[in-house]
Order: C-alpha cells, then structure tokens, then sequence
C-alpha cells in the first residue's frame, strides 16, 4: 500500500532559489510541493483552495512579513505545520517564532538533510529539536532568569509536572496515556489545561516554563556538536 506523500508549500521571494528548492524535495520519494509562491497574500489566497502539510516559509517578503506573516498564515489555515527557512539566526526572533507555534527554524545555511528532519518531523506533528531550538530555550532561560521572573507560583500540579517532563524527553501522547493508564483524549486535554493556566500557546511555550521554574532541567550543549531531534 503506498503512503500518501507530505504535501508542501513553499514560500519565498527569491524565485530560483524557490525553484531550486521545489526541485530538490519533489525528488524526495514522501515529499510533493503543491504551492510555491512569493508573497504572503497570495499564498494565503492559494491555501484557501489547496490543502498542504507543511509550510516552508522564509520570513522576510514583500509586504507581510516576520512574525505577523506567521501569524497571518496560522490564523488562516490553524492545522497547517509551519518550518521556517531562513538566513537570519537571531535567537529572539526564533524565540518569538516557537512562541506563536511554528514546528521548526532552519537556517539556509544548515545542511539539506536538516530541512528534511524538519518537514518531516511537522508533518508528523512533531517540534523539531535542532541546535536554533535549544539555543532559544536557554536564551528565554536565561532571560527569565536575570529578569527575576523564577519568583512567580508554580502553579502545576504533580500530574501535570510528570506529563511535562515526559513531553521534554519526546514521548508521544500515546506513550504517556499508556505510561499514567488515562486516555489520549485526556492526556490531550491535560496539556490544553497546561496551556490555559500558565498562559502560553504552544508546547515550546510549555517546554520554557518548566526550564523556567526548574520542572524539567535539560543539559544543554554547544551548538556545533547538538544534533537535531523530534519533539
């Protein structure tokens, strides 16, 4: 039985580099790119009438463009998986970016296998945990930190505390239902609560404040030698 490939869209405004880019992963037997576009508006006319898995998106386009084209984009097409492709590596700006819910950051100047992990880790549902990942984890730590922000209540309960640290070391909500005997739906909704109550939109949102108030307490490693995983 074959297995329906990984519908992508692309969205740049370097038209070969595009090209090149559509070239490459329509070579990639579980990839097929369906839009590729160079400006934000049009693709977000184009996804109103096409379906796709991922988005590769750089983020600097005529018009919209950074954080608001990511948000322009979830707010239009909410279960769409977005992996951002670009030059730029400012740590804020990735921070921001995980934030608002995006599945990964690679830089162009990263390998191509790098951008294969990562779409395929989206489109599995799945943060990509690469070396621009961790460095923004440890910034936002280290943000807190000198901003004196460890003083707030913790406010998760042991349940909750248990299922984050098992969301940190990748375990799917499958393997934590099987691991506390509750249900997937219920595990699903435990993380929907975790978000609701320390006031964050995403799992990396969740994955900071437990760095944060020390729940979860991760080595983290130099960025050249860090290689890069599925969340």
């Amino acid at each position: 039985m074959s297995i329906r490939p990984i519908c992508l869209a692309l969205l740049d405004d370097r038209s070969l580099f595009r090209k090149i880019l559509k070239y490459y992963l329509s070579s990639q037997p579980d990839m097929s790119v369906f839009i590729q576009v160079s400006e934000t508006h049009t693709l977000l006319d184009r996804l109103r009438e096409t379906s796709v898995d991922v988005l590769l998106m750089d983020l600097f386009m005529p018009g919209l463009s950074g954080v608001d084209a990511v948000k322009a984009v979830l707010n239009e097409v909410p279960g769409i998986k977005i992996v951002v492709l670009s030059m730029n590596v400012n740590i804020k700006l990735i921070n921001m970016l995980l934030d608002v819910g995006v599945y990964g950051y690679v830089s162009k100047s990263d390998e191509p296998e790098e951008m294969l992990h990562a779409i395929r880790s989206a489109a599995g549902g799945r943060i990509y945990r690469n070396k621009w990942f961790t460095e923004a984890l440890y910034w936002s730590k280290q943000a807190n930190i000198n901003g004196c922000l460890n003083d707030e209540v913790d406010i998760l309960n042991e349940r909750e505390k248990k299922i984050l640290q098992m969301i940190w070391e990748e375990k799917s909500n499958k393997e934590i239902s099987e691991d506390l005997f509750i249900g997937i739906r219920s595990v699903e909704k435990i993380r929907q609560d975790m978000k609701e109550k320390t006031g964050v939109q995403s799992t990396v949102g969740l994955l900071k404040y437990g760095l944060n108030k020390m729940i979860i307490d991760p080595p983290f490693v130099e960025m050249g030698s860090y290689q890069g995983k599925s969340l």
